[in-house]
């Protein structure tokens, strides 16, 4: 057995090249009961991430821990029952329905929840007998999780798991998320690319650009940071350079993002939204 630790997930200079895109040096730190958004544009490496993380993918440099884990040693494989998956595609041959997915999964998982997966299959209004392959994209997804959350996993990892859903079920599926760290060893990594779903409920926000890590903060802490300030071109040549995070030239004006701390309180300073940081900073670094 492994030791339950203060970290669900740690990076630590991790490296991965391919022939066409690099992951570089991406660090990041994820803790027991908490959520972590990851969030990027398509080919930024939230899913080459993810793969890194589960082991799919194997690392080029870098060391990673999944629940205290290394995730390279033969030891990782006992983690895995503690790990709920649901990737940007559901996997499932197409000739299952629900009831058949429940007998293959009770001899997949030790803790595998019976009850709970009807229950969630119920919740989630799928036909327990209609096959896989009738299935929408969305019907898929809510399989996949009722599938992640039936085994009484520690740490959940999904990758776009809520793309495809309509508004209210994706609320639902949130509310699940939020519900399932009340638990005080119980941590989610969701990448998306809805970010007001991830600023509702994350309390970590990672932002992958390029195959570089950005930044890896508290989601308060970041709203707290960044401000939005609306500026004549005079008017910016009042604000300290190193307070500039990004830039956005418009007709009339110019859209700055900034660093509160650094700016006057003369100036009237807008809330800026994950959204907001993240875009301004996409485009800073391009």
């Amino acid at each position: 057995m492994y030791e339950t630790q203060t970290n669900a997930i740690e990076m630590k200079h991790v490296t991965k090249k391919y022939a066409s895109f690099q992951l570089e040096d991406v660090s990041l730190t994820l803790p027991s009961g908490c959520i972590m958004g990851l969030v990027g544009e398509n080919g930024a490496g939230k899913s080459t991430t993810i793969g890194l993380i589960m082991g799919s993918i194997r690392r080029d440099a870098g060391e990673i821990f999944v629940l205290g884990q290394d995730n390279t040693k033969k030891e990782f494989d006992a983690v895995k029952e503690d790990i709920g998956v649901v990737l940007d595609e559901a996997y499932f041959p197409e000739v299952l329905n629900a009831v058949n997915v429940n007998q293959i999964m009770k001899h997949t998982y030790q803790r595998w929840d019976e009850k709970q997966y009807f229950d969630y299959i119920k919740h989630f209004s799928l036909e327990e007998k209609k096959m896989f392959k009738d299935y929408s994209r969305g019907m898929k997804m809510k399989l996949a999780i009722a599938v992640a959350l039936s085994h009484k996993p520690k740490l959940l990892i999904l990758d776009e798991a809520t793309s495809g859903l309509d508004p209210i079920i994706r609320d639902e599926i949130l509310e699940i998320f939020n519900e399932f760290t009340r638990e005080e060893d119980h941590t989610v990594l969701l990448s998306s690319h809805i970010i007001s779903d991830l600023e509702k409920i994350s309390d970590y926000i990672a932002f992958l650009h390029q195959g570089k890590l950005l930044f890896c903060e508290e989601k308060d802490r970041l709203l707290e940071e960044y401000g939005i300030l609306q500026v004549t071109e005079e008017e910016e040549k009042d604000i300290p350079k190193e307070a500039i995070a990004g830039r956005k030239q418009g007709k009339y004006a110019t859209e700055l993002l900034v660093k509160r701390s650094k700016i006057s309180d003369a100036f009237e300073i807008e809330c800026a939204g994950i959204e907001d940081i993240v875009l301004f900073l996409a485009r800073k670094g391009e």
